[in-house]
C-alpha cells in the first residue's frame, strides 16, 4: 500500500480520535452541570425549609412549651442541618443524613400538635405548616432529577471508553442525595437534666 494512503489513514485515525474526545468531553461538562444546578434547586428549598423552622418552634411554644426534648431535638436537627449545608467540606450525602434527622424531629414535633387541640387550630401553625409540606414536595420532586442526573454522570464515568477521558480531566463520580425515611432513622436522645432554659442558638453549632 503507496505510504500517502499509511498517512492518509493516520490522519483520518487522528481527526476521529480528537473527535471523539472532545463529545466526550462535552458530555461530562454538560452531566456536570446538570447535576450542580439541579443541586443548586434542591439546596434552594433546603434553605426554605431550614427559615421555616425558627417560626414553627416560636408557634409551638407558644402552647406546648414545657415539651422541652421535642423541641429542643427540632433545634438542634434543623441547626445541624444547617451547618452541614454551609460547610464547604460537606456533600449531599452528608446533607442527606442531617436532614434524615430533621425530618424525623419535624415527625415527632407534628405528631406532638396532635395532643394541642388549640395548637392544631392556631391559623398560624397550619399555615406553616402547609409551606412546609409544599416544600417536603419540591425537596422531594428536585431529589428525584438531582438523583436521576447523578446516576447518568456516574455511568458516563464508569463507562469505556468515556472513562479514559473521565480520568485524563479528572471527572469523578458525584454524590447521591438519599433521605431516610423517619421512621428507620430515629432522633438521638438528648439529656436536658440541669437545663432551666432553651432558646434557638444564634448560630449553627459546630459539627460534631
Amino acid at each position: 500500500m503507496p505510504t500517502w494512503v499509511w498517512m492518509l489513514l493516520a490522519i483520518v485515525l487522528v481527526v476521529v480520535s480528537v473527535v471523539l474526545l472532545v463529545v466526550a468531553y462535552n458530555g461530562l461538562v454538560r452531566l456536570r452541570n446538570l447535576v450542580q444546578e439541579s443541586w443548586r434547586q434542591v439546596d434552594v428549598e433546603l434553605q426554605r425549609r431550614h427559615d421555616l423552622i425558627p417560626n414553627l418552634i416560636e408557634t409551638v411554644k407558644g402552647y406546648a412549651a414545657h415539651e422541652r426534648g421535642v423541641l429542643v431535638a427540632v433545634i438542634d436537627a434543623r441547626n445541624r442541618a444547617v451547618a452541614t449545608r454551609q460547610s464547604p467540606g460537606s456533600g449531599p450525602a452528608a446533607q442527606g443524613q442531617a436532614e434524615s434527622f430533621l425530618q424525623a424531629a419535624l415527625g415527632k414535633l407534628f405528631a406532638l400538635a396532635e395532643a394541642y387541640p388549640d395548637l392544631k387550630a392556631n391559623q398560624n401553625f397550619l399555615a406553616l405548616q402547609s409551606q412546609l409540606a409544599e416544600t417536603e414536595d419540591r425537596i422531594a420532586a428536585g431529589r428525584g432529577t438531582y438523583n436521576a442526573n447523578v446516576r447518568a454522570m456516574n455511568t458516563r464515568v464508569e463507562t469505556f471508553p468515556v472513562n479514559v477521558v473521565a480520568g485524563m480531566f479528572r471527572f469523578t463520580r458525584e454524590q447521591y442525595f438519599e433521605v431516610q425515611d423517619q421512621q428507620i432513622r430515629a432522633v438521638p436522645s438528648v439529656d436536658f437534666s440541669g437545663v432551666g432554659g432553651y432558646q434557638l442558638p444564634s448560630g449553627p453549632p459546630p459539627l460534631p
